[in-house]
Protein backbone atom coordinates (compact mmCIF):
# COMPACT_ATOMS: atom_id res chain seq x y z
CA UNK A 1 0.00 0.00 0.00
CA UNK A 2 1.18 4.06 -0.91
CA UNK A 3 2.88 5.65 1.95
CA UNK A 4 0.03 7.39 3.94
CA UNK A 5 1.67 10.88 6.47
CA UNK A 6 0.86 10.51 10.04
CA UNK A 7 -1.97 13.20 10.86
CA UNK A 8 -1.79 15.23 14.30
CA UNK A 9 -5.13 14.86 14.85
CA UNK A 10 -7.19 11.13 14.66
CA UNK A 11 -9.03 10.75 11.53
CA UNK A 12 -11.13 8.36 10.30
CA UNK A 13 -10.00 5.41 8.61
CA UNK A 14 -12.04 6.26 5.23
CA UNK A 15 -11.42 10.04 4.86
CA UNK A 16 -7.69 9.47 5.08
CA UNK A 17 -7.95 6.71 2.18
CA UNK A 18 -10.51 9.06 0.16
CA UNK A 19 -8.03 12.42 0.70
CA UNK A 20 -4.85 10.46 -0.21
CA UNK A 21 -6.57 9.28 -3.27
CA UNK A 22 -7.63 12.51 -4.28
CA UNK A 23 -4.46 13.85 -3.83
CA UNK A 24 -2.90 11.26 -5.79
CA UNK A 25 -4.69 11.50 -8.64
CA UNK A 26 -4.42 15.32 -8.77
CA UNK A 27 -0.43 14.47 -8.77
CA UNK A 28 -0.66 12.09 -11.26
CA UNK A 29 -3.18 14.47 -13.76
CA UNK A 30 -0.44 17.30 -13.45
CA UNK A 31 2.43 14.96 -14.02
CA UNK A 32 1.24 12.20 -16.25
CA UNK A 33 2.34 9.51 -13.32
CA UNK A 34 0.10 6.88 -12.57
CA UNK A 35 -0.58 4.99 -8.96
CA UNK A 36 1.01 1.95 -10.47
CA UNK A 37 4.11 3.27 -11.36
CA UNK A 38 4.78 5.02 -8.57
CA UNK A 39 4.30 1.99 -6.49
CA UNK A 40 4.24 -2.13 -7.74
CA UNK A 41 1.80 -3.77 -5.52
CA UNK A 42 3.21 -3.09 -1.84
CA UNK A 43 6.78 -1.76 -2.63
CA UNK A 44 8.00 1.28 -3.79
CA UNK A 45 9.20 1.34 -7.49
CA UNK A 46 12.57 1.57 -7.71
CA UNK A 47 14.46 1.54 -11.28
CA UNK A 48 17.28 -0.84 -11.39
CA UNK A 49 20.99 0.07 -12.22
CA UNK A 50 21.74 -0.91 -15.86
CA UNK A 51 25.85 -1.93 -15.08
CA UNK A 52 25.12 -3.35 -11.40
CA UNK A 53 21.98 -5.62 -12.41
CA UNK A 54 19.53 -6.46 -9.85
CA UNK A 55 17.55 -9.75 -9.73
CA UNK A 56 14.47 -8.42 -10.30
CA UNK A 57 13.11 -5.29 -8.59
CA UNK A 58 12.81 -5.20 -5.16
CA UNK A 59 9.29 -6.70 -4.34
CA UNK A 60 8.96 -8.62 -7.22
CA UNK A 61 5.81 -10.81 -7.63
CA UNK A 62 6.19 -14.68 -8.14
CA UNK A 63 5.97 -15.32 -11.78
CA UNK A 64 7.83 -12.62 -13.08
CA UNK A 65 10.59 -13.12 -15.80
CA UNK A 66 12.57 -11.42 -17.50
CA UNK A 67 15.72 -11.76 -20.20
CA UNK A 68 18.30 -9.20 -20.57
CA UNK A 69 21.34 -8.48 -22.60
CA UNK A 70 24.08 -6.19 -21.08
CA UNK A 71 26.92 -4.61 -23.60
CA UNK A 72 29.85 -2.54 -22.68
CA UNK A 73 32.94 -1.69 -24.09
CA UNK A 74 36.05 0.61 -23.67
CA UNK A 75 35.95 3.63 -25.84
CA UNK A 76 40.04 3.91 -25.70
CA UNK A 77 42.67 2.20 -24.15
CA UNK A 78 44.32 -1.09 -24.15
CA UNK A 79 41.52 -3.40 -23.38
CA UNK A 80 38.64 -2.71 -25.58
CA UNK A 81 36.95 -5.96 -25.60
CA UNK A 82 32.99 -5.67 -25.61
CA UNK A 83 31.72 -7.63 -21.95
CA UNK A 84 28.62 -8.05 -20.56
CA UNK A 85 26.15 -11.09 -21.23
CA UNK A 86 22.46 -12.34 -21.45
CA UNK A 87 20.78 -13.22 -18.49
CA UNK A 88 17.50 -14.46 -17.07
CA UNK A 89 15.35 -13.83 -13.86
CA UNK A 90 12.52 -15.28 -12.21
CA UNK A 91 10.78 -14.88 -9.50
CA UNK A 92 10.05 -17.84 -7.61
CA UNK A 93 7.68 -16.84 -4.49
CA UNK A 94 6.89 -12.93 -3.86
CA UNK A 95 9.81 -11.39 -3.18
CA UNK A 96 12.45 -14.07 -3.95
CA UNK A 97 14.29 -14.42 -7.10
CA UNK A 98 16.82 -16.25 -9.08
CA UNK A 99 19.09 -15.16 -12.34
CA UNK A 100 21.57 -17.19 -14.38
CA UNK A 101 23.78 -15.28 -16.41
CA UNK A 102 26.42 -16.02 -18.83
CA UNK A 103 29.09 -12.73 -18.70
CA UNK A 104 31.04 -12.97 -22.27
CA UNK A 105 34.54 -11.26 -22.74
CA UNK A 106 35.50 -10.11 -26.31
CA UNK A 107 32.33 -12.18 -27.22
CA UNK A 108 33.23 -15.71 -25.60
CA UNK A 109 31.68 -17.32 -22.37
CA UNK A 110 34.20 -16.26 -19.69
CA UNK A 111 31.35 -17.13 -16.59
CA UNK A 112 28.86 -18.73 -15.33
CA UNK A 113 27.21 -16.67 -12.67
CA UNK A 114 24.07 -17.72 -10.73
CA UNK A 115 21.94 -14.67 -8.94
CA UNK A 116 20.01 -15.07 -5.46
CA UNK A 117 17.65 -11.87 -4.14
CA UNK A 118 15.24 -12.00 -1.66
CA UNK A 119 13.35 -8.68 0.23
CA UNK A 120 13.18 -8.09 3.62
CA UNK A 121 9.60 -5.39 2.84
CA UNK A 122 9.22 -2.36 3.46
CA UNK A 123 10.02 0.75 5.66
CA UNK A 124 9.63 4.40 6.10
CA UNK A 125 6.02 4.75 5.45
CA UNK A 126 6.25 2.75 2.89
CA UNK A 127 9.04 4.83 0.76
CA UNK A 128 11.84 2.44 1.56
CA UNK A 129 12.65 -1.35 0.62
CA UNK A 130 15.41 -3.28 1.64
CA UNK A 131 16.26 -6.88 0.77
CA UNK A 132 19.84 -9.13 -0.32
CA UNK A 133 21.59 -10.32 -3.17
CA UNK A 134 23.87 -12.93 -3.33
CA UNK A 135 25.94 -13.78 -6.77
CA UNK A 136 28.06 -17.04 -7.35
CA UNK A 137 30.42 -16.75 -10.08
CA UNK A 138 32.90 -19.69 -11.93
CA UNK A 139 35.46 -17.96 -13.34
CA UNK A 140 36.48 -20.84 -16.43
CA UNK A 141 39.93 -19.38 -16.47
CA UNK A 142 41.22 -19.97 -12.86
CA UNK A 143 39.02 -21.99 -12.84
CA UNK A 144 37.35 -20.89 -9.10
CA UNK A 145 34.07 -20.01 -7.58
CA UNK A 146 33.76 -16.83 -6.13
CA UNK A 147 30.81 -15.63 -3.89
CA UNK A 148 29.74 -12.25 -3.29
CA UNK A 149 27.16 -10.78 -1.04
CA UNK A 150 25.05 -7.58 -1.06
CA UNK A 151 22.70 -5.04 1.06
CA UNK A 152 20.20 -3.32 -1.17
CA UNK A 153 18.03 -0.20 -0.27
CA UNK A 154 15.75 1.15 -2.38
CA UNK A 155 14.42 5.05 -1.44
CA UNK A 156 11.25 6.63 -3.17
CA UNK A 157 11.44 10.72 -2.32
CA UNK A 158 8.63 11.46 -4.76
CA UNK A 159 6.86 10.85 -7.72
CA UNK A 160 10.38 11.90 -9.76
CA UNK A 161 13.14 10.91 -7.54
CA UNK A 162 14.14 7.37 -6.46
CA UNK A 163 17.83 5.55 -5.54
CA UNK A 164 19.12 2.49 -5.23
CA UNK A 165 22.29 1.74 -2.89
CA UNK A 166 23.81 -1.71 -2.98
CA UNK A 167 26.93 -2.57 -0.73
CA UNK A 168 29.02 -5.75 0.34
CA UNK A 169 31.70 -7.90 -0.49
CA UNK A 170 33.09 -9.58 -2.95
CA UNK A 171 35.75 -12.01 -4.20
CA UNK A 172 35.04 -14.07 -1.67
CA UNK A 173 37.11 -17.64 -2.65
CA UNK A 174 36.93 -20.77 -0.49
CA UNK A 175 35.11 -18.91 2.61
CA UNK A 176 38.14 -16.08 2.60
CA UNK A 177 37.52 -12.45 1.75
CA UNK A 178 40.10 -11.00 -0.52
CA UNK A 179 39.47 -7.40 0.64
CA UNK A 180 36.86 -6.17 -1.79
CA UNK A 181 34.32 -3.90 -1.05
CA UNK A 182 31.31 -3.31 -3.41
CA UNK A 183 29.69 -0.05 -3.85
CA UNK A 184 27.39 0.85 -6.31
CA UNK A 185 24.59 3.97 -5.90
CA UNK A 186 22.09 5.09 -8.69
CA UNK A 187 20.21 8.49 -8.38
CA UNK A 188 17.00 7.95 -10.85
CA UNK A 189 14.94 11.14 -12.03
CA UNK A 190 11.90 9.87 -13.86
CA UNK A 191 10.86 12.52 -16.77
CA UNK A 192 7.63 10.41 -17.53
CA UNK A 193 6.18 6.81 -16.97
CA UNK A 194 8.65 5.53 -19.87
CA UNK A 195 11.49 7.29 -19.53
CA UNK A 196 13.99 7.66 -16.85
CA UNK A 197 17.40 9.52 -16.08
CA UNK A 198 20.09 7.99 -14.18
CA UNK A 199 23.65 8.57 -13.16
CA UNK A 200 25.44 5.35 -11.87
CA UNK A 201 28.62 5.17 -9.21
CA UNK A 202 30.12 1.40 -9.35
CA UNK A 203 32.88 0.93 -7.37
CA UNK A 204 35.24 -2.07 -5.92
CA UNK A 205 38.23 -1.25 -3.35
CA UNK A 206 40.63 -3.68 -2.34
CA UNK A 207 42.66 -6.82 -4.84
CA UNK A 208 40.15 -5.81 -7.77
CA UNK A 209 40.24 -1.90 -7.77
CA UNK A 210 37.57 -0.27 -10.05
CA UNK A 211 35.44 2.60 -10.64
CA UNK A 212 32.69 3.68 -12.85
CA UNK A 213 30.48 6.96 -13.53
CA UNK A 214 27.71 6.37 -15.92
CA UNK A 215 24.62 8.47 -16.75
CA UNK A 216 22.35 6.54 -18.30
CA UNK A 217 18.84 6.81 -20.05
CA UNK A 218 16.12 4.24 -19.46
CA UNK A 219 13.50 4.05 -22.08
CA UNK A 220 10.27 1.68 -22.58
CA UNK A 221 9.83 0.87 -25.90
CA UNK A 222 6.78 -0.70 -25.80
CA UNK A 223 5.09 -2.42 -22.86
CA UNK A 224 7.32 -5.37 -22.08
CA UNK A 225 10.35 -4.03 -24.28
CA UNK A 226 12.72 -1.75 -22.37
CA UNK A 227 16.36 0.48 -23.43
CA UNK A 228 18.66 1.52 -20.91
CA UNK A 229 21.64 2.96 -22.30
CA UNK A 230 24.52 5.48 -21.11
CA UNK A 231 27.98 7.16 -21.75
CA UNK A 232 30.38 7.15 -19.03
CA UNK A 233 34.20 6.90 -17.94
CA UNK A 234 36.06 3.86 -15.55
CA UNK A 235 39.03 3.57 -13.92
CA UNK A 236 41.03 0.19 -13.67
CA UNK A 237 43.81 -0.49 -10.64
CA UNK A 238 46.49 2.20 -11.51
CA UNK A 239 45.07 3.39 -15.05
CA UNK A 240 43.66 6.59 -16.65
CA UNK A 241 40.18 7.04 -16.75
CA UNK A 242 38.57 5.56 -19.89
CA UNK A 243 35.42 6.61 -21.87
CA UNK A 244 32.89 3.59 -21.63
CA UNK A 245 29.87 2.67 -23.62
CA UNK A 246 26.82 0.65 -22.27
CA UNK A 247 23.46 -0.59 -23.12
CA UNK A 248 21.07 -3.48 -22.06
CA UNK A 249 18.38 -4.52 -23.67
CA UNK A 250 15.40 -5.92 -21.59
CA UNK A 251 12.31 -8.26 -22.26
CA UNK A 252 9.74 -8.87 -19.73
CA UNK A 253 7.29 -11.47 -19.85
Amino acid sequence: MPYQRRSRRPSHPMDIRNSFLGALLSLSSQSGLAQDYIYVQDAPRIPEPMVFDMVRPLGAKKGELEANMLVQRNLSGPHRSVNGGPEVEYAIADGFALELELPVDDLHVAEYKLGVQGTFGTFAGGRAVHGVQYLGVYDRASPRWENSLTYLLGYRFDHRWSTMTMIGIGNVVGGRARGNLLFNHSTFYDISDATTLGFEINTHRGAGRYTLLMPQVHQALTGSLKLQAGLGVVRGRSAAWRPQVAFRLIREF
